[in-house]
């Protein structure tokens, strides 16, 4: 299982002075440290000794001869690897950074797991002036090596290294040793396909500080490193003009491209001709739609790569053959089958439900349940299963700026329908209290558990999923807790195999009770998310082209929370 299990990287070369203090300012955040001493003088060797025997949570690594900065950070990024921390969160020894943006950086990191996270620096009158003109050649030299502008500086050891991309860097190339490494190792996890993201810090000069720059071979180093660097964007020119910049529109603000209008076409297309020739004609508009290219297409691109390479990997044979045009085909016979659902025309002889066992169980029940759903498939298909059952009735969630649009759209479908729907803008005190009552008075509460949320898209929980770590909303599994009611899921699969409109209805029970105790809030909440994770793969993989989560779903889009 992927987590955040960090620690802080402190490399140091005759900055015995300034260390105590660095290490008691981080010693409130909880994380291990590890200390490399760079071949120090012994007076640093003596502090640096000291500060270890008094603390068990610091380890001192110690290089019998100076490496350089590079040198210590390429130690302690390997020591940590060999300790299996996830990040190496890397802490100049000599207090120049302002750790007042330490808890924005963790934050970065914890939401951006594989991404290098950098500081980008916010200097005072204190900068010496040929330090800072000289980054600024250093930048144009890392625009033209990357053919981008996404570095913003390179040149900060304020940074949280991902583990397993840095050590797969450091595994392919030599890199330099000395203040040429902060440079190089960025540019080389761009070209690696790592996401490079920044936060603002302060940066001082102390008067008394210590600078071990070279004027004459560190130049030349750096010089010697941005010529290889140079030479080595060359070949990789097609691959970095492709690269495209990290999609950051949360997944809330597409909105949908169908139009009520649009929907009353497709209805009386539907209505009128059947649904053969509604597919005849879906075709050519979905190959429109895949020639326009675009967000959408590159999205189900990004997801066929991960489920096929995922498939390799575990030895699965994938029940269909994978494209992006299919994927869109796909999803505009879903979108006909959710507003035929809605509209009531599919019955019990186009549903084969699994777990119809477990309904009757609740069917006793005096209180509801709280069901998970997910952008897999067609998750209208619960309205069939209301219909069967009479007496049930099941409410969904849908946040307030998409409830208009949603309800204008099934009045379009069936101006008599009665569409069970919550609106909420937020997840607070009152949606717990009107759930609570719906709970009680024997209904179902319908939430999907795989989009993460509009207003709050930090909350989220990373597990593994298709072999690689995706945000999860905590809202849901949060939500469910609250209502101490058993909890159960919800996929319907269409059946392509079949002339006829056929789904699998898949019922299951998820947990008795979600109960997530103080001191180990956050381990069972991550356990939850990973097991409906767990689920959601499954059943992705007996649909894959039924995946209809249109953006990048392995990562968080940068958006800010709303206060």
């Amino acid at each position: 299982m992927t987590t955040f299990r960090p620690c802080f990287l402190i490399p140091c070369y005759n900055h015995g002075a300034t260390v105590p203090a660095v290490v008691e300012s981080l010693m409130t955040f909880g994380y291990p440290m590890l200390i490399v001493d760079d071949g120090s003088q012994a007076d640093t060797k003596r502090i640096l000794a000291d500060v270890a025997a008094s603390y068990d949570d610091v380890t001192l690594i110690t290089l019998a001869n100076n490496q350089g900065k590079g040198g210590a950070v390429i130690a302690g990024i390997e020591a940590a690897y060999q300790q299996s921390f996830s990040h190496a969160i890397q802490i100049d020894a000599d207090g120049q950074h302002d750790l007042e943006a330490l808890p924005k950086l963790i934050q970065e990191s914890q939401a951006h797991p594989t991404a290098l996270i950098s500081g980008q620096p916010i200097y005072d009158e204190s900068v010496p002036k040929s330090r800072l003109y000289g980054r600024y050649v250093t930048h144009v030299w890392v625009w033209i090596e990357t053919l981008s502008f996404a570095i913003k500086d390179s040149m900060c050891g304020f940074r949280s290294y991902p583990i397993g991309p840095t050590i797969s860097v450091l595994e392919r190339a030599v890199l330099g040793r000395r203040m040429d490494f902060d440079t190089e190792i960025m540019v080389r996890m761009y070209w690696n396909d790592t996401d490079i993201r920044f936060i603002n810090t302060r940066v001082i000069y102390p008067e008394d500080g210590i600078s071990h720059f070279d004027a004459l071979w560190d130049n030349v180093k750096i010089s010697w490193m941005h010529t290889k660097l140079f030479f080595g964007m060359l070949p990789r020119i097609l691959s970095l003009l492709k690269r495209k910049p990290i999609q950051d529109d949360h997944w809330s603000s597409h909105a949908e491209r169908g139009t009520i209008l649009g929907m009353q076409v497709l209805l009386w297309v539907y209505s009128t001709f059947g649904r053969h020739v509604f597919s005849l004609l879906l075709k050519p508009v979905m190959a429109y739609y895949y020639l326009r290219g675009g967000p959408v297409k590159q999205a189900s691109d990004d997801f066929i790569q991960q489920v096929n390479a995922y498939a390799r990997v575990k030895n699965i044979t994938l029940p269909e053959k994978l494209s992006p045009y299919r994927h869109l085909v796909s999803f505009g016979e879903t979108m006909l089958d959710k507003l035929a659902a809605w509209r009531g025309d599919f019955s019990e002889k186009n549903l084969v439900v699994h777990g119809t066992e477990h309904y009757e169980a609740l069917s006793k029940r005096e209180k509801g349940i709280v069901m998970l759903g997910s952008h897999l498939g067609n998750l209208e298909l619960c309205r069939a299963l209301s219909r069967r059952h009479k007496d049930l009735k099941i409410n969904a969630l849908v946040f307030t700026e998409h409830a208009e649009r949603f309800n204008a759209v099934m009045k379009a479908v069936n101006p008599q329908s009665e569409v069970n729907v919550i609106q909420v803008s937020k997840m607070g005190p009152d949606t717990a209290i009107l759930l609570q009552q719906k709970i009680d008075a024997g209904e179902w509460i319908v939430i999907v558990g795989d989009r993460t949320s509009v207003t709050k898209e930090d909350r989220v929980v990373w597990a593994d999923f298709l072999g690689k770590p995706a945000p999860f909303p905590q809202g849901p599994f949060m939500l469910a807790s609250i209502l101490k009611q058993p909890v159960y899921l919800m996929f319907g699969l269409r059946d392509d195999s079949q002339k006829e409109p056929r789904f699998d209805v898949y019922f299951e029970p998820f947990s008795e009770q979600i109960i997530l105790p103080r001191g180990k809030r956050e381990e069972a909440l991550q356990e939850v998310v990973q097991n409906y994770a767990q689920r959601l793969e499954h059943f992705t993989l007996k649909a894959p082209s039924q995946w209809y989560n249109f953006f990048n779903f392995w990562q968080l889009t940068g958006k800010k929370d709303d206060n």
